[in-house]
């Protein structure tokens, strides 16, 4: 017998995942602050991925990345995180949004320096294949077979 999955649920009852970050030591610990609840998961989404995540004051999403096959796309909820990217600074807020092309080459993430939690959505696809560098960091990264990330130092070698 097939699980039956929920046609609607509540964003925030979705739990947050259980391991914050899949980046290596030492990059792990700068995602702190930051949470994610991956709504597309909670129904069976397979060709692209959903999240609500939260950043507490002082937090990021990421470490600043590119994609080379993923496009992405953010929109905001609440709070004022401010954009990183190649060109700069952007301040967001509430209903402001913002998407990256794959392979465009524009490393981007979000910092929150409110003094208010920032929640947005976080879209992305699954292509495969994909890969991420980190301009700001020693770390390359490859989306292996199974889905997961392989992390790399910029001279190839593993963590």
């Amino acid at each position: 017998m097939s699980e039956t999955k929920a046609v609607a649920l509540a964003a925030a009852a979705v739990p947050p995942r259980a391991r914050p970050s899949t980046y290596p030591d030492p990059f792990a610990a700068r995602m702190a602050g930051r949470a994610k609840r991956a709504l597309g998961e909670a129904f069976g989404l397979t060709r692209f991925g959903v999240n609500l995540t939260s950043l507490a004051p002082g937090a990021q999403s990421a470490l600043r990345h590119g994609h080379s096959r993923q496009d992405e796309f953010v929109y905001v909820l609440a709070g004022t995180p401010t954009l990183i990217t190649d060109a700069g600074e952007t301040p967001l807020a509430p209903g402001l949004c913002a998407g990256f092309k794959a392979g465009d080459g524009n490393a981007h993430h979000l910092v929150n320096r409110g003094a208010e939690v920032a929640l947005y959505l976080e879209i992305g696809d699954r292509t495969p294949g994909d890969a991420a560098f980190y301009p700001d960091d020693d770390l390359t990264a490859d989306l292996d077979a199974e889905g997961r990330w392989r992390y790399l130092h910029k001279d190839g070698s593993p963590y």
